[in-house]
Parts: C-alpha cells; sequence; structure tokens
C-alpha cells in the first residue's frame, strides 16, 4: 500500500468519554476526530455514598468503541484521500492505575449476572482513593523490607494504584478478589479486547502502568518479589503468578485486530494493535515531549509528564509518581508528577458552592482577569481531593485563607486558580532541585485551551512562557503516533520522534510572564509554602500566626504597586 495513503487511529478512553482520532502518517494532520460518552453512572463514573470510590462499568467500552470508530471513520471520509482500508494500525490509551478482575477467558467479572451490580467488581477508577489504609501499610513494608521499591516512585505508594486497589478488593469484597482470575489495567484490557484475546494468561502489559502504578521495573526482576507481595497478604502474594512477568513499550504490538472487532469497526483485519499506555503519557508524546520539555496536562487533574535518555543517570527524586524505563518514549525514562485535582476545584466551586452551571466558569474566568495578583487578599491550598506531588498525602485538604466580608466569588475563583499554580511551582522546584533540567513547559488539555486566565497565571507564577499544543485530542494524537510505528513496524525512538516531529504542533500565543506580577506572587509563593510545609509535612512547619498579616501586606503592596 502506498505510504500516501497510510492511516492510524489512536483511541483515547479518558474518565467520562472516550475519543477517537485518525491521523494522516505521511502529512501528520489529523484527518478527523470523534468523541463518545460512558452511558452509566455520573459522567461515566459509578459512585456510592463513600465520597472516595469511584467506578466504571467495563460494558462502557465496548459500547462507546461501536460508536466512536464508525463516527470517526465517517467524518474521515470527507477528505478524498482517506478509506477504512488504509488504516495500517490503532494506538490505545486510557485512565490509570485503572484496574479491573477478570476471569480466565479475559472478561472483565462485571460481565457476570452474579457481579453486574457489584462496584467491586468494576474498574476501580485512577480518582477512586478507597484503598488510602493499604496504601499506607504498603508504604510500610516497603520501607521496612524493600526501600529500593519506593526510591522510584517518591518515597510512598499511592492509593491510586494497582496494589492498594487490588488489596482492598480483597479486605472488603473477598469474593470478588478470589473470582478473579487475574487483574488488569484499562490500558491493557482495551487492547486485549481489540485483538480477541480470551485467555488471561496472554494479555500483554504496557511499559507505562506496569512501570509507574505496579512497581515494575528490570532493577528488580519486574514486578515486586512474591515474598514481599506476601507479606501484604497472603492472597496477593499468591496473585503474583497471574499477572505478569514482562511489558511492552507502546510503540510495539501486543497482536493484531481481531476479524469480530474489524466487522464491528469498519477498519481491515489483521492490523498491529499497539501496547496500551495511560492517557497523560501518551498526551505528552502528542504534546511534542522530549529532551528538556515539560508537558502539564491539565484537566480534572493535572500530569507532569518529563523524559531523560536511558543512559543518563537520574537521580531518585521525592514525591514523584514514578521514574520508569520506557514509559513515555521507547529507549527512554520517563518521569511523571501531578496534582490530583485542578479543574475538579474549579467545577466544584461553581456547582457545588455557587450552584452555578458552566457558563459560570466564563463569568468568572472574565470578572477574576480584571483582578490584580494579591488584591484579593486570598490566599488557598489546592489538596482538595488531597495531595498527589509532591507531598502524596490523600488525606490532606483544601483551604482558604484570608476570607473577609467583602470576598467575592471571583477573588475566591482566582485564588484557587493560584493555588493550583502555585501546586505546580513546587512540583517544578522539586524536580530540579534533584537535577532534572526543563527547557520548556507546553501545556494541553480542556483547560490550557480554553482558559486563558489560568495560562496567563501559571506564566506569571512559574516565571516561564506557557506554550499550548495546538492539538485539541492530545492523548489520541499520542495514541496514534504509537499505532502508527506499529502498524509500520517502524519501533523504536528514532521511528516515534519522526511521527512526532510531523504531527505534533503547537500554537503560535505563548503567555510570556510579566515581571511586576511576578514579584507579588514570589510573596504569596511563600506564604503558601508555609501553608504547604505547616499543613503537609510534620514537624517541619513554622507558625502560621503570621501569614493572615502578611496577606493583608502583599494586598497593600498589589494596590500600591497596580495603581
Amino acid at each position: 500500500m502506498s505510504k500516501i495513503n497510510e492511516y492510524s487511529l489512536g483511541l483515547d478512553f479518558g474518565t467520562n468519554s472516550v475519543r477517537a482520532l485518525v491521523l494522516n502518517l505521511r502529512t501528520g494532520e489529523e484527518t478527523a476526530s470523534a468523541e463518545a460518552f460512558y452511558p452509566s453512572g455520573e459522567a461515566g463514573v459509578l459512585t456510592s455514598g463513600n465520597p472516595h470510590l469511584a467506578r466504571q462499568n467495563p460494558d462502557d467500552y465496548r459500547k462507546c468503541l461501536l460508536t466512536v470508530v464508525p463516527s470517526v471513520l465517517d467524518k474521515a471520509r470527507e477528505d478524498h484521500h482517506f478509506c477504512p482500508e488504509a488504516v495500517i494500525g490503532i494506538g490505545v490509551d486510557a485512565t490509570g492505575s485503572s484496574p479491573l478482575p477478570v476471569d480466565k477467558c479475559a472478561a472483565p467479572l462485571a460481565f457476570q449476572k452474579r457481579f453486574a451490580d457489584n462496584l467491586d467488581a468494576q474498574v476501580w477508577l485512577w480518582k477512586d482513593h478507597t484503598s488510602s489504609e493499604e496504601a499506607e501499610i504498603i508504604t510500610r513494608l516497603a520501607q521496612k523490607l524493600r526501600p529500593q521499591y519506593l526510591d522510584k516512585y517518591g518515597g510512598s505508594y499511592s492509593s491510586e494504584w494497582f496494589f492498594s486497589k487490588i488489596w482492598r478488593c480483597l479486605n472488603v469484597n473477598p469474593d470478588v478478589f478470589q473470582a478473579a482470575w487475574t487483574w488488569v489495567e484499562l490500558a491493557d484490557y482495551i487492547p486485549a479486547l481489540l485483538t480477541g484475546c480470551d485467555d488471561a494468561s496472554q494479555i500483554k502489559r504496557g511499559a507505562c502502568a506496569a512501570g509507574h502504578k505496579a512497581m515494575f521495573n528490570k532493577e528488580w526482576g519486574g514486578l515486586p518479589d512474591r515474598s514481599f507481595l506476601t507479606r501484604i497478604h497472603p492472597e496477593i502474594g499468591k496473585l503474583r503468578d497471574r499477572l505478569f512477568d514482562s511489558v511492552l513499550t507502546s510503540d510495539r504490538p501486543v497482536g493484531f485486530l481481531s476479524p469480530e472487532w474489524a466487522e464491528k469497526l469498519g477498519v481491515r483485519p489483521g492490523i498491529p494493535v499497539a501496547a496500551g499506555a495511560l492517557d497523560a503519557h501518551l498526551g505528552a508524546v502528542g504534546s511534542g515531549i522530549g529532551k528538556g520539555v515539560l508537558v502539564k496536562i491539565i484537566g480534572t487533574s493535572t500530569c507532569d509528564i518529563l523524559v531523560s535518555p536511558r543512559g543518563k543517570k537520574i537521580r531518585d527524586i521525592p514525591g514523584m509518581s514514578g521514574i520508569a524505563d520506557g514509559s513515555v518514549l521507547p529507549g527512554i525514562t520517563g518521569i511523571e508528577a501531578g496534582q490530583s485535582a485542578v479543574g475538579d476545584i474549579f467545577n466544584w466551586f461553581v456547582s457545588q458552592v455557587c450552584r452555578g452551571d458552566e457558563s459560570l466558569h466564563e463569568e468568572l474566568s472574565k470578572k477574576a482577569s480584571n483582578l490584580h495578583p494579591g488584591e484579593s487578599g486570598l490566599l488557598a491550598l489546592d489538596w482538595n481531593n488531597g495531595n498527589r506531588s509532591v507531598l502524596v498525602d490523600y488525606r490532606l485538604t483544601g483551604l482558604l485563607v484570608g476570607q473577609t466580608l467583602h470576598t467575592g466569588r471571583e477573588e475566591i475563583y482566582r485564588a484557587l486558580i493560584e493555588a493550583t499554580a502555585f501546586g505546580a511551582r513546587i512540583i517544578i522546584e522539586r524536580m530540579e532541585d534533584f537535577g532534572v533540567k526543563i527547557d520548556r513547559i507546553i501545556n494541553c488539555g480542556g483547560i490550557a485551551e480554553k482558559n486563558p486566565l489560568v495560562m496567563r497565571i501559571y506564566a506569571d507564577v512559574l516565571e516561564r512562557p506557557m506554550e499550548i499544543s495546538a492539538s485539541l485530542q492530545t492523548c489520541a494524537l499520542g495514541a496514534a503516533i504509537m499505532g502508527g510505528a506499529a502498524g509500520r513496524g517502524e519501533t523504536g525512538t528514532t521511528a516515534v520522534r519522526s511521527l512526532q516531529d510531523i504531527a505534533c504542533r503547537q500554537k503560535t500565543q505563548i503567555f510570556s510572564p510579566k515581571k511586576k506580577e511576578g514579584r507579588i506572587y514570589d510573596d504569596l509563593y511563600m506564604l503558601y509554602r508555609r501553608l504547604h510545609d505547616a499543613f503537609g509535612r510534620r514537624g517541619r512547619g513554622k507558625s502560621l500566626f503570621p501569614v493572615m498579616k502578611e496577606l493583608l501586606k502583599v494586598k497593600k503592596k498589589s494596590v500600591e504597586l497596580f495603581s
């Protein structure tokens, strides 16, 4: 087949929907994209009375595939160069850690009648934090028995991750745990589904989710050893034999599209399906990540992704969410950090506090943009959903300091944005303190695309230019790049980067930092650090007595500086 007609398909399984993108592998143009929303639960999320619980119905993935792929192919046909037979590969990304229990035939337990309405038999979505106690015990055991396991994970194991959630299921619902032959990350389940895998022992696992969420590292032979997992619980130790011993980077195929799914989707059978990866990591690929580039994927939460050449020694960085080989680009070490709530904080304030709808974001952003830094006298902590980096503590909560009887909601809205920017600065400073050089910051995601106020504040707080990816679907684009590499059989760093070179673009508009705003934000940031350490670090915080009074001084300084 002529290269002029080569395309790939990227599938992005997000928190609320599935997005599909068709990429022209010759020109790098995004031929078409489409989206299908999960029908179950609240915006695709199954909840209960427990605010920390978040699950997903695995049948939603199948239903959305049957909708979104035919839809994107129909849109792509508007380009007369395109035909479905020209799609040569498929790439997949998904949220994570989002493990699901499956039977020996690789079918989710939720498909069985006895477990259909059992929340513990569904997908344990990335933002499920019910396993915080389990995560704490895993951390303590690793600190005592296998400290090297935590060195690559910032010093703590998270309630958002693979083994915490599986152990939680064992503790609260042993029937589900015993019925599961194994557990599979969503990013690994979808490629297995598309390739017709009906034997759970044959599911190929991706290096990304394994390396960042399941403590998989070649330095200690892959997954944590059975002896350590047995110390967590004997049943977890037994489960290790039914998990996996090897992983694949996302440029490599796990198999080939089955005839059944080819007919359902409308593309050729037998085309390669690439190993799955986490959405943020392929979002970084689709944004053009490379040496010295920090990609911030800003949505309901934020993931910060960097890469470093494999040959370069990377110091273990406390508070990061993982340092893993080949998790972003093949042959290169991936580094992940992030904030567990960003857009979720803004949405909480608009919907729960202000009782407004989506349009209120625009109104508050417009009013907040007329305020100067420090003018409100407010300072917030961005821990409404706990802290992912650098404290790794999901028992932390949000805070707002400096309110008076004259405080307006646009002032609070701006203070919440500023808090997420201060949290981002903490992460960047931690990385650079440990020798990770950051030359550029590229932002992507709905908030970066739609809210210029956020980008302006981030530029001033971080004191760096904020670039924005030109693609509206960077995760799906990254998946399509990997699907293209797998489809061509041209795997490896050079092959992926060549596709990035033609497909990844940034917008011409760049948000540059302003000196006067930066001076005020430096003052506020020092106060933020004081709150951060006082509430987040045992024995590290100074007296908070001066904070409210210092905020008044900053407010006065702001008025004088901008008058």
